[in-house]
């Protein structure tokens, strides 16, 4: 049977560690959820970069792509194992992609997480989201023949 695996609550004697900390318990598949669905509800209503996305993904899409990413940030934070794609590749298609647009989804990644999160919940998505958004912006000029040397991380305190 095709499909996603069904979300499934991490057993309370398992303790995940990240970083050398613990997961904190207001981490879970709701709290994931409902970030990820009200960032890219904002998203796919920016000026800058929600064209990009409308331009990637048809309408009838948003479904599957909100689960999708779901199951992505659930195996990045939660260590699920449920997403076991290549986030990477359709980005490196994406024309004219660059700093503004990493600028701009870690702006909004970061207004969403703070109103939805706790502190410290919202501190590991973004630790996340900052690492991800330099390896993508690394990628995606390495892909182009530009010279990366120069590419410095977006750091929080500069969004």
């Amino acid at each position: 049977m095709k499909g996603r695996p069904a979300a499934r609550k991490i057993p309370a004697s398992r303790t995940i560690v990240v970083d050398g900390a613990p997961l904190p318990a207001a981490l879970d598949e709701e709290t994931i959820a409902a970030v990820v669905h009200a960032f890219y509800a904002q998203v796919r209503r920016d000026a800058l970069i929600g064209p990009v996305f409308e331009a990637a993904i048809a309408p009838h899409e948003w479904p599957d792509h909100l689960a999708k990413l779901c199951d992505f940030w659930s195996a990045t934070l939660l260590r699920t194992g449920r997403y076991a794609g290549r986030p990477l590749p359709p980005h490196l298609n994406i024309p004219d992609l660059g700093e503004a647009h990493f600028r701009r989804w870690l702006r909004l990644f970061r207004d969403t997480v703070q109103q939805l999160c706790p502190p410290e919940v919202a501190a590991l998505f973004m630790d996340r989201a900052l690492r991800i958004a330099h390896s993508f912006r690394l990628a995606v000029a390495f892909s182009r023949g530009e010279d990366t040397t120069a590419i410095e991380p977006i750091v929080a305190e500069a969004l």
